[in-house]
């Protein structure tokens, strides 16, 4: 497939998935009415060549399942993802298999995601066998060598022999990283990359996504994290309960947060000096259960500035703040008294986050 220079890498539009609620036995002799989880409810985005998007959001508000079905591991149950300009949303797993060696993805967990049995040189080389890359076994080796440089595992000579109990977490990430490399992707989701490492060691790892965002590969992180997403991401996307409710540029959604659920993740994030960073705005309840979505605004069960409107209308993603940015929130537009609250311009800026 081939594609503008310009045009976005991948294009997710309305995407809907949805996980059926099993009944039961009794459920379904009584006849009762079959219920959803609603993961991802609508999403959309794009992303271009050399830019890193980060999905930010608490956990079990759908960043992973959107990740999954984006990569075609979940079946979309409505919306059309494009890659490289075409839609993938529909193939089958025959006619996805050539695609897989553009999409890859590193998973949360090094230490589950690469098999105890394997030497660090089969890990990586595994790739290759199957989608029959590298032609011999030496060529293939070489392939194995310079993946596992570029993931910064240098020299290779010295891991290629190594099982992953022999390998710090770090490493087993890099290897994880370099596994997904030696077929030279185009895009690469990385859901929460660093969340089971060590503070230590987490920098050095989105050092290296920063490094191979810039070399040109397009990444779409995952994390709930949003220092890190301020620190790293060319883009933010903050999503709460299966939907985004925020998206712009790292630096105005953080500097200027329109939506009231990411006006309050930027108020708890640490700042450099505690005396002047915004006051913490503790959201009240739990998250809704993503079975029986809030009519209206999904977020004013929660939201300190609802108003009585927010319980009938579903605001849906509109420009708001700086070029780019938009947010689903029917205040949008009329919120500069709430830049006193904590958040907007008095907001900590993207150089304070990431330090923690």
């Amino acid at each position: 497939m081939s594609s503008d220079a310009g045009a976005p890498l991948l294009e997710v539009e309305d995407l809907v998935t949805r996980y059926p609620v099993s009944r039961g036995l009794m459920g379904t002799i009584a006849g009762r009415p079959r219920l959803n989880v609603h993961a991802a409810d609508g999403i959309s985005f794009s992303l271009r060549s050399g830019e890193m998007l980060a999905i930010v959001g608490e956990s079990g508000c759908g960043k992973t399942t959107t990740a999954q079905t984006v990569m075609r591991m979940i079946e979309p149950d409505g919306g059309r993802i494009r890659f490289r300009g075409s839609d993938i949303t529909t193939l089958s797993h025959r006619q996805m298999r050539p695609l897989r060696r553009q999409m890859q993805l590193i998973y949360q967990d090094p230490y589950e995601s690469l098999d105890p049995r394997f030497r660090v040189g089969d890990t990586v080389e595994e790739p290759l066998i199957i989608h029959g890359e590298g032609g011999t076994k030496d060529g293939r080796d070489k392939l194995v060598r310079e993946a596992l440089e570029r993931a910064g595992l240098s020299p290779s000579e010295l891991y290629v022999e190594r099982y992953p109990h022999e390998l710090s977490g770090g490493q087993r990430q890099r290897v994880a990283i370099a596994a997904s490399l030696v077929l030279n992707p185009s895009l690469l989701v990385a859901d929460e990359p660093v969340s089971m490492l060590d503070v230590s060691v987490r920098a050095g790892i989105l050092d290296l996504l920063a490094g191979l965002r810039r070399a040109g590969l397009g990444i779409l992180m995952i994390t709930h994290d949003l220092s890190t997403a301020a620190h790293y991401a060319d883009r933010i996307a903050v999503m709460y309960l299966g939907r985004i409710v925020e998206i712009g540029s790292a630096k105005e959604v953080v500097r200027r947060p329109q939506h009231p659920y990411t006006r309050a993740l930027v108020s708890v994030v640490p700042s450099r000096d505690p005396r002047t960073g915004p006051r913490p705005q503790l959201l009240k309840g739990e998250t809704p259960n993503a079975v029986h979505i809030p009519p209206g605004c999904r977020f004013h069960p929660r939201c300190p500035q609802a108003i009585e409107e927010c319980k009938s209308v579903d605001p849906q993603l509109r420009p708001a703040g700086g070029e780019g940015q938009e947010a689903a929130c029917i205040l949008v537009g009329h919120n500069e008294h709430l830049d006193a609250e904590g958040g907007g311009p008095g907001a900590p800026t993207a150089t304070a986050p990431g330090r923690i």
